[in-house]
């Protein structure tokens, strides 16, 4: 096993628990290009958060944000032209990039939805926020159906869908702790309408209206869960079983947001062993009925829901 793909095994193993269970139903090959992927976007998300692997870094990076969107579209570029990266994150990027043809403005689209957090994008609208989750989200769901194999526009579309709506439910789970640090993802217009002054969305007093926006939001994934269901059928069988299983496990989180109302942001909402169990056979059942009845029929238009509006293959 090279460096980099031992370097990228290691990365999705430590920074996503379910992120790696679900990958892990992948065939070989795929679950090694998944590695690849993941441990670059994982990386360009450390470098914005001044994190490590999703957590909080113990040393202060000494260069400015800015700084750093710089380095991370400068290192991009340089490793998907093919250039030498000393930086193994980069060397995973150039192999999977390669390996399955990934057009090069995915890629770069992923580091412009980091560069909307650098510059502190104020999020007016549900449209605002949708571009905000594609770029960050959407753009990685495109990219790992590309890895799956697939390069279908309608199967483009549905993927992105997914990211979406994972997007969507780590922004309801998380929205105390990213208002905590400085970033408040959920539309401003929204919030003017809950009475939640701009700033307050931290505050307990205001936690009952930020469970009804967040309610709100969370109806909005729905859908987009719903739209990339249907996508399942263009996806190889186990490349189908792990992409229902990750969505089982998301879509639950967002069912235990709502559960809890007011009181979802007490502690941080995660699945345990039990549940992913459940959502590995769920996601099975689920694939199974993807790669045969559902292949009887047509998956029908896809939902009036928001897309990147120049989306292409």
């Amino acid at each position: 096993m090279s460096p980099v793909v031992a370097s990228s095994k290691q990365s999705i193993a430590r920074g996503s628990k379910s992120f790696s269970a679900a990958a892990r139903l992948l065939a070989p090959g795929m679950r090694e290009s998944t590695s690849l992927l993941y441990a670059w976007c994982r990386h360009c998300d450390d470098v914005i958060d001044d994190q490590i692997l999703g957590f909080a870094s113990q040393t202060e990076s000494s260069l400015s944000p800015q700084a750093c969107l710089d380095h991370l579209y400068a290192q991009t570029r340089e490793a998907l032209a093919g250039n030498h990266c000393t930086e193994m994150p980069f060397q995973a990027l150039q192999r999977v990039a390669a390996r399955h043809d990934i057009p090069h403005k995915y890629p770069i689209e992923l580091i412009d939805g980091m560069a909307m957090d650098v510059i502190a994008r104020p999020y007016r609208t549900l449209e605002d926020l949708l571009d905000y989750c594609y770029h960050v989200a959407g753009v990685v769901g495109v990219m790992m159906a590309m890895v799956m194999g697939v390069k279908d526009r309608a199967a483009l579309i549905r993927a992105a869908d997914l990211g979406i709506a994972f997007q969507l439910t780590n922004i309801s789970r998380d929205v105390i702790e990213d208002a905590a640090n400085g970033r408040c993802y959920l539309p401003s217009r929204w919030l003017d309408e809950a009475g939640i002054p701009p700033g307050e969305v931290t505050l307990l007093r205001h936690r009952p209206a930020v469970a009804r926006v967040v309610c709100r939001l969370l109806s909005i994934a729905e859908p987009y869960y719903g739209s990339a269901r249907k996508g399942l059928r263009y996806l190889p069988f186990r490349a189908g079983w792990a992409i229902a299983t990750a969505k089982g496990v998301y879509s639950d989180i967002g069912k235990r947001v709502l559960a809890r109302g007011p009181q979802a942001w007490d502690s941080r909402i995660s699945t345990g062993k039990s549940h992913k169990l459940y959502w590995t056979i769920a996601g099975l059942a689920i694939a199974l009925q993807a790669r045969s009845l559902d292949r009887l029929t047509s998956p029908g238009p896809r939902p009036d829901l928001w897309m990147k509006p120049d989306f292409s293959a």
